[in-house]
């Protein structure tokens, strides 16, 4: 079954809850991911609250196009499966700019009910990918399997809450028996 994510306003930065904006939460212990492409801090998109944990989505800002971003292997993305359990803010990197970390603003993401009046689409959550292009389900590193699809991002209401997807749609996915995650965009 699908399920829209619709903004649901502004929230605090660090809400447990599912939220696009602001700062991830972790395990203790967790450093800010950096892209494997060029080394930069990636910039975090979106935390969903799942049945099998927390989904933490991440993208690299620092050279659009350059670090394939649209890419759920080569390193210019990252999502992570963590434990709904014991989460805290991640520290920010020193000397990190804020701007290139995060979103302009923190928008709640949440489950639509009976009605979605009015409110903006974010995404989906379950169901299957409404694929832009093609289908382009990943394989877990760990086991090779397919994933399965978790959520679906939309860009956002307005430029301030914008994940840049070149105006088309990310797509996460997870292997709940790996504990694997992995990120994906078409346009």
């Amino acid at each position: 079954m699908t399920t829209l994510l619709l903004d649901g306003g502004p929230v605090a930065q660090d809400a447990p809850v599912s939220r696009t904006g602001g700062v991830p939460l972790g395990p203790a212990g967790m450093v800010w991911p950096v892209c494997r492409a060029c080394a930069g801090p990636l910039r975090f998109l979106a935390q969903i609250v799942l049945d099998t944990g927390v989904l933490a989505l991440f993208m690299c800002a620092h050279r659009p196009g350059e670090c394939e971003q649209w890419s759920p292997s080569a390193g210019g993305n990252l999502a992570l499966l963590l434990p709904a359990e014991g989460l805290a803010p991640v520290p920010v990197p020193r000397g990190a700019d804020p701007e290139v970390l995060g979103l302009g603003a923190v928008r709640a993401a949440v489950p639509a009910g009976a009605a979605a009046d009015g409110r903006a689409v974010l995404g989906s959550l379950g169901g299957e990918p409404d694929w832009l292009q093609y289908d382009e389900t990943p394989d877990c590193p760990a086991c090779a399997r397919p994933m399965g699809f978790a959520a679906g991002l939309e860009e956002g209401p307005d430029p301030v809450t914008a994940m840049n997807f070149g105006s088309g749609k990310a797509y996460a996915h997870v292997c709940g028996g790996c504990g694997r995650a992995a990120l994906l965009w078409q346009c």
